[in-house]
């Protein structure tokens, strides 16, 4: 009698299998497969599979056999089959793929695969595929901005260079405001988390007033500065740099990285620099946020702080907000910058060179 081959998973098989035969989204196919392979590890003969998983015992086999060669690529994805070439889509690909990218409908911005497949007379699967074959998704787009600033490159020279190679015998820091953060309540009860459903939280709410967080990140440590106020004029710009004075050590000089927003460069608040020599202010170029990297936590604290978040009043706001800083102070990560100045600035000339074309074509 033919016994079926014994199939010895390791432990991040297993965790794939489990992951892959409880997926909500997992495709039938990887989903039927994965089951397969994890009650055949488990020592059931071929039949017994096919009746409890209710299919074939071929397929059981095959699976099983295809496992047993390849690990888990040999599941995940269906062998080449063989049948005529698809003379149609390759005749309707190249009339997609021009219109999809040179043209628009009359009525839209962009191409649906039920209106492009209208105008060209066939089926709306027939665009689907051609598009997930080249990568094209009409309905998504990304934002940019490329900076206009006359000294774009000094300034980033000089920033970059703080990252790589900061100066001895001093602190960079990165700083700025995250304004008008909303002490947001739900105008119902939200429903938590539960196996097989998500949390919910009802789509409008109710506005309880807001608050500023002025905050810096120190380089080196990745320990953070912050504190909130209730507006962000110069008058508490220059509250933020005596608390930054008071919570570094006196014998270091700072190197403050910060946007140019008009705040920061207020005549009072070059005068008080001007009193505090220790100070130096590196500002980034105009429209370039991303060489900041206290945007970066700030990210962070809206994904995992706040936008989730349920605040009855501002104090219940900015006490969260000051407690999420003190856990990352208790175990502060060092930022590591990577990408070096000459990278950055060949990649902004191309950005450059390709919107002159599109404004000269």
């Amino acid at each position: 009698m033919r016994v079926a081959e014994a199939l010895n998973l390791t432990d991040e098989q297993r965790e794939t299998l489990v992951r892959w035969s409880r997926g909500r989204s997992t495709p039938a196919r990887s989903l039927l497969r994965a089951k397969i392979v994890l009650r055949a590890a488990e020592g059931m003969m071929n039949k017994d599979i096919a009746r409890q998983l209710d299919t074939d015992v071929n397929t059981v086999a095959r699976w099983r056999k295809r496992f047993a060669e390849k690990g888990l690529s040999g599941i995940e994805k269906d062998a080449p089959r063989g049948g005529r070439k698809p003379t149609k889509r390759s005749r309707l690909a190249p009339k997609i793929l021009r219109m999809t990218i040179e043209e628009k409908p009359a009525n839209a911005t962009h191409w649906s695969t039920r209106t492009l497949a209208k105008a060209l007379k066939t089926d709306k699967s027939m665009v689907q595929r051609v598009w997930a074959a080249n990568g094209l998704k009409p309905h998504r787009t990304r934002t940019f901005k490329v900076s206009n600033d006359p000294h774009f490159a000094e300034k980033l020279i000089d920033i970059v260079g703080l990252y790589l190679n900061p100066p001895e015998n001093a602190l960079v820091l990165c700083a700025d405001e995250k304004s008008q953060i909303q002490a947001l309540d739900r105008t119902q009860p939200s429903l938590p988390m539960r196996r097989g459903r998500c949390g919910t939280l009802t789509h409008d709410y109710k506005r309880n007033g807001t608050t500023t967080l002025f905050a810096a990140i120190e380089l080196a440590q990745g320990r953070l500065i912050g504190t909130c106020m209730k507006r962000h004029r110069h008058q508490e710009w220059i509250k933020f740099l005596k608390l930054i004075d008071e919570q570094t050590p006196a014998e270091l000089d700072l190197h403050v990285i910060a946007d140019n927003y008009a705040t920061h460069k207020h005549p009072k608040v070059q005068r008080w620099l001007a009193r505090h020599k220790r100070f130096h202010i590196h500002f980034t170029p105009t429209s370039s946020s991303w060489l900041n990297l206290i945007e970066r936590w700030f990210r962070d604290l809206t994904d995992k702080c706040i936008r989730r978040g349920v605040f009855e009043n501002v104090p219940q706001l900015i006490d969260t907000i000051m407690n999420y800083i003190e856990v990352h102070n208790d175990d502060p990560q060092s930022i590591v910058w990577t990408a070096k100045a000459e990278q950055i600035l060949e990649k902004v000339r191309r950005a450059r060179k390709t919107l002159d074309n599109l404004q000269s074509a």
